[in-house]
């Protein structure tokens, strides 16, 4: 048994079983539904398909951050267990979450100085950021120490590719990424936005693209320009969706014919409440190991 555990925020999008089965602890961010508090609880409180109506039918989301507080609630019983602690966060670049943990990190320091505290900035988000703990679940059950895992994130973070489309630009409207006229001719042209992660881990517009079977196609495009090895890529691929299952299968069904040296088949999960929040539905996100992101 490993004597540090392997943590990271809710943001990550894996499901509770996938979460246990691995041995990944996870804190949870926070969002209001209508002013209302909940917990970014992978749809325990909500299940995602009730929050995604909530959201079509036009309710208000806002969401909140683990504060330095509640991270060293979180992390005192390992420590006080003995165990060190390697925390992943959600990317800087879109969140403030990595200095709370680097807070609590240095306040625990007193109490604890003869435990490692590792926190690591994803510049990941969904369940791209959940492939890289996966990754570092395998590494960990392999007896990789938490100094030399600590040291193959930091190296390697870059070579997880997020590539995101969407087929409703009501909720890019909303939160202000496009305008109200772009919006309309959007919806009206049938355009769906290709986005990805850049090496600062913010969400980028890459391309604009007509029709939804064109955008499904060229997101496996993009995979097969980036992927590690090429059409011999053996990793796995984790797929995360809002409310639209069905093409998220799609991209699916696309990879597993493109790339059949696949480690297992495409795993597809729901994306949480927080990410969620700010996507809306109608988002279909593909993860896999590639060359390193640059921007």
């Amino acid at each position: 048994m490993s004597d540090f555990i392997l943590s990271c925020c809710s943001t990550a999008d894996l499901s509770q079983r996938h979460f246990d089965e691995r041995n990944i602890h996870y804190i949870c961010f926070h969002f209001y539904l209508d002013g209302k508090p909940y917990a970014d609880d992978l749809g325990h409180s909500i299940p995602f398909a009730d929050f995604y109506q909530a959201m079509a039918n036009g309710a208000e989301t806002k969401t909140s951050q683990i504060n330095e507080g509640e991270f060293v609630d979180y992390f005192t019983p390992f420590l006080e267990q003995g165990k060190d602690i390697l925390h992943v966060c959600l990317s800087s670049g879109i969140s403030g979450v990595y200095n709370s943990a680097v807070l609590a990190r240095e306040t625990l320091r007193e109490k604890y100085p003869e435990r490692k505290i590792y926190i690591v900035d994803s510049l990941g988000a969904s369940s791209g950021y959940g492939l890289l703990m996966d990754t570092l679940a395998d590494l960990r059950d392999g007896g990789m120490d938490i100094d030399t895992l600590h040291e193959w994130v930091e190296t390697h973070k870059l070579e997880m590719h997020h590539w995101f489309f969407s087929t409703d630009l009501t909720f890019y409207v909303k939160g202000g990424r496009i305008s109200k006229a772009a919006g309309w001719f959007g919806t009206a042209l049938k355009i769906c936005p290709l986005l990805n992660m850049d090496n600062l881990g913010r969400l980028i517009p890459r391309e604009k693209i007509r029709t939804k079977k064109k955008v499904i196609s060229r997101i496996v495009e993009q995979m097969q320009a980036h992927v590690k090895n090429g059409a011999d890529y053996n990793g796995k691929c984790f797929i995360s969706q809002s409310a639209c299952e069905e093409d998220a299968k799609a991209v699916a069904e696309l990879v597993e014919a493109a790339f059949p040296k696949l480690n297992g088949k495409v795993l597809i999960n729901s994306i949480g409440t927080v990410i969620g929040s700010h996507t809306g539905p109608g988002t279909v996100a593909l993860f896999f190991w590639g060359d390193k992101r640059t921007e």
